[in-house]
């Protein structure tokens, strides 16, 4: 599920942010990138975000900004040069201008150290609660997007469930004509047949295309789903729901022999595959 969000906040000599961000995914994907002083709590996060986002593409960051009235960094002269040499090759190689190259460089990963390398509890307990805070901002962004597809939901299930009524419409007289069919076409041959084996051979073929019971399985697939949907982390089990609507429908769709009917089975399947479409973004 797609969701965003973002805190920031001052600490003596650092401005420090931190965003969470996540893409589509069916499981968890964390993608971490924090500072070398912060690895050590890198265990921690990952539990905490693991149990807060539950699944997804997760991308989760902290900034750490130096001001400059207060810098205590020092440059990795050594590191800063290895970088420097490997940008300037790759500009000359690719024709670029590589006239700007050092502050490129001042921002590649571990150039800048703080001279301090040992985590500061107090320090870490600001850091945390920015990540509380980002994650509650994750959290609100993820549940707004999840009250536009409630109503997305709700909108194709009800348009399946009226779909569906005028099936049971249609089907109220298709039986009756199908009967009507099958006796005039067989009315020239009832002096040669054993009538009592014919109503029997009637009566499984209408059986056959009797689908009564898939419409009213199909209708308590639906009112599960709409169910359903006020359950938290309910997005695989909606996935099941939809596998045994679209079953339903399939079968209404072979058994029911009418043109009616498969013109409005084709524009459930259409409803349905939007929502397996939008399911991607549940929990």
């Amino acid at each position: 599920m797609t969701g965003y969000g973002k805190a920031t906040g001052e600490l003596p000599g650092k401005k420090i942010t931190v965003e969470l961000r996540s893409l589509n995914s069916r499981q968890f994907d964390l993608s971490l990138r924090i500072p070398g002083m912060y690895r050590e709590k890198e265990s921690e996060l990952r539990t905490e975000l693991s149990k807060q986002t539950e699944r997804g593409k997760i991308d989760f960051s902290i900034y750490s900004e130096f001001t400059a009235s207060t810098n205590t960094s020092t440059i990795n002269k050594t590191l800063a040069k290895s970088y420097h040499n490997e940008l300037k090759t790759l500009s000359h190689e690719l024709g670029e201008n590589n006239s700007n190259l050092l502050s490129l460089v001042l921002k590649m990963p571990d150039v800048l150290k703080s001279e301090r390398q040992e985590l500061d509890e107090a320090e870490w307990k600001t850091v945390r609660k920015l990540v509380d805070s980002a994650i509650t901002d994750f959290s609100k962004f993820r549940a707004d997007e999840g009250k536009v597809l409630a109503e997305e939901f709700s909108r194709r299930i009800n348009g399946i469930a009226a779909l569906l009524a005028e099936i049971v419409t249609l089907d109220a007289k298709r039986i009756p004509q199908l009967r009507e069919k099958l006796l005039k076409a067989v009315s020239e041959l009832r002096e040669k047949i054993d009538q009592n084996r014919f109503e029997q051979e009637l009566i499984y073929y209408l059986e056959k295309l009797d689908i009564s019971e898939e419409k009213l399985r199909l209708k308590t697939h639906l009112d599960y789903f709409l169910k359903t949907m006020d359950e938290p982390s309910s997005g695989r089990k909606l996935g099941f729901i939809t596998q045994e609507i679209g079953r339903e429908i399939n079968t209404i769709g072979s058994k029911a022999n009418d043109a009616g009917v498969q013109k409005l089975v084709v524009q459930m399947k259409d409803e349905l595959e939007k929502v397996k479409e939008q399911l991607l973004n549940v929990l």
